[in-house]
């Protein structure tokens, strides 16, 4: 019976957050009045976190932008959270310039 060596621990990488506004969103006509209710944090380079605040009125702009043309139907798939994410962090990381934002937190997702 073979023996595997003590794994290393992993070795600690900075890390920093940058809390975004709440966003509320219509969902259309289709949607009679619901709202996405979206809350939100980017895990950045701590050495980038000063000019990725700086730059979230833009951030704010590019998911507003991205969940308006959300339709309803495509919110109550299963896997909606997960290609939504993907989708957002990639605009992000547009509007921010590489290797600043690693990963995009979502705190709340509801449709009121």
């Amino acid at each position: 019976m073979g023996h595997e060596p003590p794994s290393r621990p992993t070795e600690y990488v900075p890390v920093a957050f940058v809390p975004l506004e709440t966003l509320i969103v219509s969902l259309g006509s289709e949607a009679s009045g619901q709202h996405l209710i979206v809350t939100a944090e980017l895990e950045v380079d701590p050495d980038y976190a000063a000019e990725v605040t700086t730059l979230s009125p833009r951030v704010l702009d590019v998911l507003n932008s991205y969940l308006r043309v959300v339709a309803l139907e495509e919110l109550s798939e299963p896997t909606s959270l997960i290609r939504m994410r993907a989708q957002m962090l990639r605009r992000i990381q547009v509007v921010t310039g590489a290797g600043r934002v690693r990963d995009l937190l979502i705190t709340q997702f509801v449709v009121n």
